[in-house]
């Protein structure tokens, strides 16, 4: 069974530019940016609001906020937090972190006061660069850490207009600044330090199995030799594209979009509200991307949009989806509207830099499928209980190993690197099926499934039957505890209506006759919730872990 994933049937399904090895520098991620700065000064690297901020510029700033960190006692090695959504700080912050030599760790603007101060104090922060508005929850929480700095930067900072930031409220023994104000005494000469490409640039925060969350550290070399990959992968050379994408930069993918970017000096399209699809469709008018990348919600909503289905699409070479899936039946929409074959899906994880498996750029697109292996990367599905590989067709955990897995693991956290990483494989917790030809599918995730008196039910499945229901606009099903039997789960499902429609018993009915037609008899929800919309993310990802704390078996 092993030799199934051993072959690689994959590689028969690569695009013929795309090798099954490819050759890696070991070098700092500064490095690679380096490269852009020098090559293409005048090439605008961030498109805000109607400012254009060229490679020179974004070289210069970034030396500046290198050259303070430095200033402000921050060695190689040191923690920087970013609390930011898509601002110009954003894109600077993050470039003269790496250019400083320390480590990246991007905060989610939705953290609570006390999520903020836990993960500040894991990571051992030294510096949070925030914003304004979000200044009031970062001063409470940094009081309860070791953050000797707070810079604040503004949504108005570097707009053409001059509009005043809000004064920056001072905070005892803390020194605050503004953004601006931090960067701009500083000389823009760059800072001079030894950077171990083997060493973390990266600690980004990922949900805990068992506790708290935890930060994955990926070096240098994963991030840099991902970028090989995916230039591989989708066959992009230096300067050739522009990238709108409203993943924010705290989510690794989000972050690896735009290191990626600015090492190859493509030009970045800022989305600072993922929420506002009307910026987004005027964005997309306005800058001509040439590579859209967004989680499925951002998609599925533009989608209802006429102005969005009104826009030329010749332009766009390809978009890309991850972080969840994107159900099959709406991939055949949208591609109606931007171009057949033009959606890219992908699949992976924050400590795999983020992706593992992706669609081809130009070949085969499964719908449904996630795809296949990148180069250099192998994977196989395996039993959870067994360990031990299963057959074609037969769903198990996804394992991986390759450049972009994470060496390092979580920090200060032994146990859960040890339950994640054995003997060079990442064990991702995702379960999926691989038909003949190398191509794998997302069924669930392993603490997703439910288990119905010994029955293994795949959420997913369950989920993308729903959506098809000509009456639902977007489902997510999770198990309950059985209250008549211990051990047991019941299949529980979150629907939100489309317009119009009225979730009362008789549409429960209708639902429930309906997926009794499509799926086996225990797969059917025995409780269906409606809902006017579901917990999401920040990325626009189903928070399923809050549907279980708020639906109940009646």
């Amino acid at each position: 069974m092993e030799d199934a994933y051993a072959a690689k049937p994959w590689l028969k399904h690569y695009d013929k530019n795309v090798p099954e090895k490819l050759d890696y520098p070991s070098m700092a991620y500064a490095d690679a940016l380096r490269k852009a700065f020098r090559d293409f000064p005048e090439r605008v690297a961030v498109h805000y609001m109607g400012t254009a901020i060229p490679y020179r510029d974004l070289d210069a700033f970034s030396n500046q906020f290198a050259r303070f960190l430095t200033a402000k006692g921050c060695r190689p090695g040191d923690t920087v937090g970013s609390h930011l959504p898509n601002i110009p700080a954003s894109y600077i912050g993050s470039a003269g972190i790496q250019k400083a030599g320390c480590v990246f760790t991007g905060v989610s603007p939705l953290l609570t006061e006390e999520e903020l101060a836990y993960q500040l104090n894991d990571s051992g922060a030294k510096v949070l660069v925030t914003v304004d508005i979000l200044f009031p929850v970062a001063s409470k929480a940094v009081v309860k850490t070791g953050v000797k700095t707070v810079v604040v930067a503004s949504v108005f900072d570097y707009l053409p207009q001059d509009i005043p930031a809000s004064p920056v409220t001072p905070l005892p023994g803390i020194e605050t600044i503004s953004f601006k104000e931090a960067i701009g005494a500083m000389p823009t000469d760059p800072v001079e330090v030894a950077i171990d490409p083997g060493a973390p640039c990266l600690m980004m925060y990922t949900g805990g199995t068992t506790g708290p969350p935890k930060g994955a550290l990926l070096t240098n070399n994963n991030v840099v030799h991902h970028m090989v990959q995916m230039n591989a992968w989708v066959n992009l050379h230096m300067a050739e594209h522009i990238v709108l994408s409203a993943f924010p930069m705290f989510h690794q993918a989000g972050n690896f979009i735009v290191l990626w970017s600015l090492g190859m000096a493509s030009t970045l399209v800022a989305i600072p509200n993922p929420r506002d699809l009307q910026y987004i469709v005027k964005a997309i008018e306005t800058y001509k991307p040439t590579v859209i990348v967004n989680v499925p919600t951002i998609f599925l909503e533009l989608m209802k949009l006429p102005e969005f289905r009104a826009l030329d699409f010749s332009g766009i070479q390809f978009f890309v989806s991850g972080a969840s899936a994107f159900p099959a039946e709406n991939i055949r929409e949208f591609e109606e509207i931007v171009g057949k074959g033009k959606l890219i899906e992908v699949c992976g994880m924050t400590e795999t830099t983020p992706i593992i498996v992706a669609l081809p750029r130009d070949g085969v697109k499964k719908i449904g499928s996630v795809g296949m292996p990148v180069s250099d990367t192998e994977v196989k599905l395996i039993d959870p209980e067994s360990r031990k590989p299963v057959p074609i067709g037969e769903p198990g955990e996804i394992v991986a190993r390759g450049p972009q897995v994470f060496t390092l693991g979580y920090h200060n956290k032994p146990e859960e690197t040890d339950n994640t990483l054995r003997d060079g494989w990442i064990y991702t917790g995702d379960v999926a099926v691989m038909d003949e030809d190398g191509y794998f599918t997302i069924v669930d995730r392993l603490k997703d499934m439910v288990s119905v008196s010994g029955f293994k039910v795949f959420t997913r499945v369950v989920d993308d039957e729903l959506i098809e229901h000509p009456d639902i606009d977007n489902a997510a099903t999770i198990g309950l505890p059985d209250p008549k039997r211990p051990g047991s789960e019941i299949v529980a499902s979150a629907v939100v209506l489309k317009s119009g429609r009225v979730g009362d018993d008789a549409m429960r009915e209708k639902i429930t006759a309906y997926m009794k037609e499509k799926v086996a008899p225990y797969k059917v929800p025995k409780v269906i919730q409606f809902m006017d919309a579901l917990p999401m993310s920040a990325v626009g990802k189903v928070l399923k872990r809050e549907l279980r704390k708020i639906m109940h078996v009646e």
